[in-house]
């Protein structure tokens, strides 16, 4: 019996000691880590940026993130600033050019500066004592260095040598007074030279500008319609020469310094069409005068003499050409003769504008142009500025040669 409650006892005492391992090994595992907590507002950041691929990527960058509370929202009653549309530009203001009557007068002075040396040289070699036939040799070169021409060159060395006979005895004002009568027989005093702009029985007067790129036509058509303004007339531009593409542009720029609209197409369009609309825009618009540019390129290319020849036709659709100017480059001597034949012969010019007569040109080319077409010299530019362009006086212009 004893035995029994014995082996009972020590039965109760292992299975306790067991249990007290047990509950020690369990109480030596480490916890489970908490859950994580939500996040604060103060660790709200933006988006990460958006990646990149191709050549665009890159290695991301660490950037400064900005919370929620540092980014500013649109208050309610924060006042909302509109940026206000930028000013239009303003329109160019109009210019008032000088008036053409007497412009060659003023001018006058710069003209003699560069084309007395004709008439000095004459009056030194008509001067001389004896006038041998080397002399007169040397009054034909003088003349045709000035590109005077042949022509009309051996007519004026022919009436000299008879007058110069006849006079005998000479003093300077004596040899003056012959040389001026006989440079104003060449250069013409009874040819009408105003340039028709004022057709009698309908508005507007047409006028068409021809010559080759480089003579300075489309300048030139914009100061002639500057002369018009400044005589009280109204004008409109026809930018025909479409296939030089400043050229519609730099006419617009001329217009609007004085006030006159200008028509103008596509690049590379139709010049005739172009010319069309400037005269059917300016007979709507009650306007004097329709200038019209034309193109320029070479003038050995048929293709362009040909495109003049349409132009031409196609505004006579609405009336006839009152004006067809041909411009001309006194620089270029003979080589402008050669120019003026062939426009002659395509569209019937009436009158010749000589640009660049100052500087290297020689005053002759004025005889020689006439002679050379049967056509007068009605205006010419004297200079760069806008108001360079005069109406031709036959008689300011000789004693410019001669000077004073």
């Amino acid at each position: 019996m004893e035995t029994i409650i014995l082996a009972v006892v020590i039965a109760v005492v292992v299975l306790g000691a067991l249990g007290g391992l047990l509950i020690t090994s369990r109480l030596k595992k480490p916890l489970p880590p908490p859950p994580p907590s939500p996040p604060s507002k103060t660790d709200l950041t933006a988006p990460p940026a958006e990646p990149h691929v191709g050549d665009e990527a890159e290695t991301p960058r660490d950037e400064q993130r900005r919370t929620i509370e540092e980014v500013d929202l649109p208050g309610g009653g924060a006042p909302t600033t509109v940026e206000e549309p930028p000013a239009a530009e303003k329109a160019p203001e109009i210019e008032i050019p000088e008036p053409s009557a007497g412009r060659l007068i003023r001018l006058r002075a710069r003209l003699s500066r560069s084309q007395n040396a004709l008439g000095k040289g004459l009056l030194t070699l008509l001067s001389r004592e004896h006038l041998d036939e080397e002399t007169w040799e040397e009054i034909e070169d003088t003349l045709l260095t000035a590109d005077v021409g042949v022509q009309p060159t051996q007519e004026l060395v022919e009436r000299l040598r008879e007058r110069v006979k006849v006079l005998g005895t000479r003093t300077p004002e004596e040899l003056r007074g012959l040389l001026r009568e006989e440079l104003l027989k060449l250069v013409g005093t009874d040819m009408d030279r105003v340039v028709k702009t004022e057709p009698e029985s309908r508005k507007p007067g047409i006028v068409m500008v021809v010559g080759v790129n480089g003579t300075g036509k489309t300048t030139t058509t914009g100061k002639l319609a500057r002369v018009l303004v400044a005589d009280g007339r109204t004008v409109v531009l026809g930018a025909a020469d479409t296939f030089r593409a400043a050229a519609a542009d730099q006419l617009q720029t001329w217009g609007e310094r004085v006030g006159a609209y200008t028509v103008r197409g596509p690049e590379a369009g139709d010049p005739a069409s172009v010319a069309f609309d400037a005269v059917k825009e300016g007979k709507e618009m009650g306007v004097d005068v329709v200038l019209i540019d034309t193109a320029g390129r070479l003038h050995t290319k048929t293709g362009l003499m040909d495109e003049l020849g349409k132009v031409k036709r196609v505004v006579e659709k609405h009336a006839p050409l009152d004006e067809v100017l041909l411009v001309l480059d006194a620089t270029t001597g003979q080589n402008g003769l050669v120019q003026a034949r062939v426009f002659s012969e395509v569209v019937d010019i009436t009158g010749i504008v000589l640009t660049k007569l100052d500087g290297t040109a020689k005053g002759g080319i004025v005889i020689a142009v006439q002679n050379e077409l049967g056509v007068p010299v009605k205006l010419i530019g004297l200079g760069e500025g806008p108001d360079d362009l005069a109406p031709f006086d036959p008689e300011a212009f000789v004693d410019a040669l001669l000077g004073d």
